[in-house]
């Protein structure tokens, strides 16, 4: 019986790996490339070895030439927490640009699927609440966020523009605030950061007051989303992201009371360009998808926190 082949760039990242994990529980073959520049071949481990999986170490901005015959590509090379972009910003901007063009001439070399992950990021600091896929966003474009936040705006623009001109099949994910296992503990995000400070026994820093809010999406649930998006025959974006609203300091306070931990909060400084509120309008995916979050809050949390306890070094 024949096995469709899918590609997952960035595929030993946070995300990507569940994503691979996903594509081969539904009975595909997985080409994983990754530069691991913020992946991890830890993530991967236990599939290395599977007849139907493929690791590749490589950088997506470079011509990417495979002989295998190619059904789906799902985009997800790039560096994703403030951290990373802010220490990475070439590498950041490079692969938005050259990375998604790399891709999307796969693609349309393979006549394959093209499955782009954007971001909330794209709204920016939105003027509108939820965000729904039809805002254009609020982004300042030199500031410190916008190598990130511009790189995903020019990879939406590009993925459309080989739909329309070239005809490749293209879909597009904006993807909200997301955790769970194979998470970084230093990758800069409230979630990573909140644990591992709860679990060290330190302060808990909160940026600014406080009082900006996210909305958290656990993993597995963003992934069947994504499944359920790339099997679809919608082309636009679609808002991929958990509506339950929270903010970061009573989220402080979730992760004080699971963990038991007698920190402390602590308040500093708001980062340049923060956004002050992040929630999704998922009516498209509903309606489109019949997709929607399973997972509450507390029940991801305790996963997670458990995966966070293996790996943390007390």
């Amino acid at each position: 019986m024949y096995k469709p082949t899918a590609v997952v760039t960035g595929g030993a990242g946070f995300l990507g790996s569940h994503l691979c994990d996903k594509l081969l529980a539904e009975g595909m073959k997985v080409i994983c490339i990754d530069n691991l520049i913020t992946g991890n071949t830890a993530n991967i481990s236990h599939l290395m070895g599977r007849e139907d999986f493929k690791f590749y170490k490589y950088d997506v901005t470079e011509y990417i030439f495979l002989q295998d015959r190619i059904d789906y590509i799902l985009h997800f090379a790039s560096p994703a927490s403030p951290i990373d972009y802010l220490q990475l910003p070439i590498q950041t901007l490079k692969v938005g640009s050259l990375g998604t063009h790399k891709a999307l001439g796969l693609a349309k070399a393979k006549k394959a699927r093209f499955l782009l992950a954007s971001t909330s990021e794209v709204y920016g600091d939105p003027a509108i609440h939820p965000q729904e896929e039809s805002y254009w966003g609020n982004v300042n474009p030199i500031g410190p966020r916008g190598v990130y936040d511009e790189a995903k705006r020019f990879s939406e623009a590009l993925t459309m523009a080989y739909h329309r001109y070239h005809g490749v099949d293209t879909r597009i994910v904006r993807i909200f605030n997301t955790y769970g296992p194979r998470m970084r503990l230093d990758d800069g995000r409230a979630l990573p950061a909140f644990v591992g400070q709860a679990l060290r026994g330190e302060d808990i820093t909160v940026f600014g007051d406080g009082s900006q809010t996210r909305s958290f999406c656990f993993v597995g649930d963003l992934v069947d989303g994504i499944f359920k998006l790339l099997m679809s025959t919608e082309t636009d974006p679609v808002n991929i992201g958990n509506p339950s609203e929270i903010t970061i300091k009573q989220f402080a306070e979730e992760v004080i009371k699971i963990t038991g931990t007698k920190s402390k909060i602590i308040f500093t400084d708001l980062p340049e360009d923060d956004p002050k509120v992040r929630q999704p309008d998922i009516t498209k995916a509903k309606t489109i998808l019949g997709w929607q979050p399973k997972v509450d809050r507390s029940e991801g949390l305790k996963i997670t926190i458990d995966y966070f306890k293996s790996i943390i070094k007390l």
